[in-house]
């Protein structure tokens, strides 16, 4: 009898283990139950103080697609080429040295522009009647599309192009990286970028070496997040406009990054992020260039990740 019940016990105990292994990071979004996401979130944490121009960018934006103001008049494009931002690389630049944008939740084939109303008003798509390829620029790349409300906007090599209402300076790149959806354009229509990295990569920082994302930004975790016994994100709102969530990355797409536990899920609001170690991945929006690490330590609840997927200098 005293057997039968031990063998119970373990079957029970390797079974509980199981579902531990099997949940984290499972392609299901978190239940209502396990979110407590709204008072945590707001209570701090995620970099509220910040005052880097690159913080108030992602994180000021009533209209919830980094800037507000009334929609101008759409500016013509003139004639297009491209300039070198030091942090970005080569970026496409309208006739005034104004950088280009495009969105990821456009496409490019076809062409279709997905952004509307408020995140027109933020991002004014730049007209197509006039642009002109200048310097750099492949004439055959260009084109155009049709938005909803029947106007013409230029496209790059398939992609929509817009403005960001937040440059005001010859050479200001201030929407790249927004949302972690908007990136400046090259001249191929593809996002700039001083190198092509995989999806997550390992970048020696004044910190140490620390995972990186395609672009080079420095991937943290935030210690209020859930591991265990399913990835859970308590980073909603307006604290997911300053750390973005980082988009699912193939595990062949990584180098020298720990791949246990590198899965993504799905969150309530529908976002598909990545993780290592269980753990929900972020950039920091106050990041701009390559290897920074502004949001380390911020709140005393953001670090940077090591390859090994721990945070790097967290309490222990």
């Amino acid at each position: 009898m005293n057997t039968s019940w031990r063998s119970a016990s373990l079957v029970a105990a390797a079974a509980a283990v199981l579902a531990l292994t099997t949940a984290c990071g499972q392609e299901s979004a978190p239940s209502a139950g396990s979110q407590n996401v709204g008072a945590t979130a707001q209570a701090g944490g995620f970099g509220s103080a910040g005052t880097s121009a690159g913080t108030a960018t992602g994180s000021a934006a009533g209209n919830g697609y980094g800037a507000d103001g009334q929609q101008a008049a759409p500016k013509p494009a003139g004639q297009l080429t491209v300039a070198t931002n030091v942090k970005l690389g080569k970026v496409v630049t309208d006739s005034a040295g104004m950088t280009l944008y495009r969105f990821d939740a456009d496409t490019a084939q076809p062409p279709t522009s997905n952004c509307d109303g408020d995140c027109a008003t933020a991002w004014p798509p730049v007209p197509a009647d006039d642009a002109a390829a200048g310097p750099g620029i492949d004439k055959a790349l260009l084109g155009e599309v049709t938005r909803s409300d029947g106007t013409k906007q230029l496209t790059i090599g398939g992609w929509p192009a817009y403005r960001y209402a937040k440059d005001t300076e010859v050479g200001d790149a201030n929407g790249q990286g927004v949302n972690d959806k908007w990136f400046a354009l090259a001249a191929d229509g593809k996002k700039a970028s001083l190198a092509d990295l995989p999806g997550l990569s390992v970048k020696k920082t004044e910190l140490g070496n620390v995972v990186v994302d395609r672009n080079g930004m420095t991937v943290y975790r935030f210690s209020k997040d859930q591991a265990w016994p399913k990835s859970v994100s308590a980073c909603t709102g307006s604290c997911l406009e300053k750390w973005p969530a980082v988009a699912p990355v193939a595990v062949n797409d990584t180098k020298g990054v720990l791949t246990k536990g590198m899965m993504p899920f799905t969150r309530p609001d529908g976002v598909k992020q990545m993780t290592i170690n269980c753990w929900p991945l972020y950039t920091f929006s106050g990041d701009k260039a390559p290897g920074d690490v502004n949001g380390q330590a911020v709140g005393g609840t953001w670090f940077a990740v090591s390859p090994e997927g721990k945070a790097i200098g967290a309490p222990q």
